[in-house]
């Protein structure tokens, strides 16, 4: 089953998702005063590696590979990186662009797998794994403690959007609306919800047991 999944509102969403993360790959490898090489191998893993997990799982063809776009825009965006300012991209001002870029990949993620047939609750956590599995990566590989390790609401704004986008797309059927509602609505929610995060230091709480002694 290959199914043609991308509209012109999905193919928008997914560029600037891998723009944006791309970026904040980028971004990092100039923080770390890495070679441009390193920049843009940051910026690749980054923008690309949420979805390729995701195609993976879903069984699908990686979409990357045969797309002449999308590692044209990681590389643009290394060189952007490489001949501005580190300063230009700190604060919260690229903090909400990447929530941003994580409600687009959540909605993206989500409606592809639901139209390669996975079952609903699998197609939300292809959502989130598809706007966090590349930040995640990331990290690990700069040997610095992923945002996952930390109570900030981060992969909850990426669960909300794809539950949303998820049960969105499945009523729209059902309650006579284009499921490009559901697109958006899900998109506005999650956004909403890191901005809000962001703005006021939202997190969870963290687990109150004792531990062993």
């Amino acid at each position: 089953m290959t199914p043609a999944v991308l509209t012109p509102i999905l193919d928008w969403l997914d560029l600037a998702g891998i723009a944006v993360f791309a970026l904040s790959g980028a971004v990092l490898a100039a923080r770390l005063r890495q070679t441009f090489v390193t920049m843009a191998f940051f910026a690749l893993v980054t923008g690309v590696g949420g979805g390729t997990v995701r195609d993976l799982l879903i069984r699908a063809p990686v979409f990357w590979i045969d797309d002449p776009w999308v590692a044209a825009v990681c590389l643009a965006t290394a060189l952007i990186a490489w001949f501005t300012p580190v300063r230009l991209w700190e604060g919260k001002g690229f903090a909400y662009a990447d929530g941003a870029g994580l409600a687009a990949y959540a909605v993206l993620g989500s409606a592809k797998a639901l139209a390669y047939g996975v079952p609903p609750i699998p197609a939300a956590l292809m959502g989130v794994i598809t706007g966090c599995v590349g930040g995640i990566i990331r990290d690990v590989v700069a040997g610095r403690p992923s945002i996952i390790m930390s109570p900030e609401l981060y992969v909850t704004p990426a669960a909300l959007t794809a539950g949303l986008t998820v049960a969105g797309m499945l009523a729209a059927p059902l309650a006579g609306f284009d499921k490009q509602w559901a697109w958006g609505a899900g998109f506005a929610c999650g956004f909403a919800l890191r901005a809000a995060a962001i703005r006021w230091e939202w997190g969870l709480p963290s687990y109150g047991g004792k531990p062993e002694t």
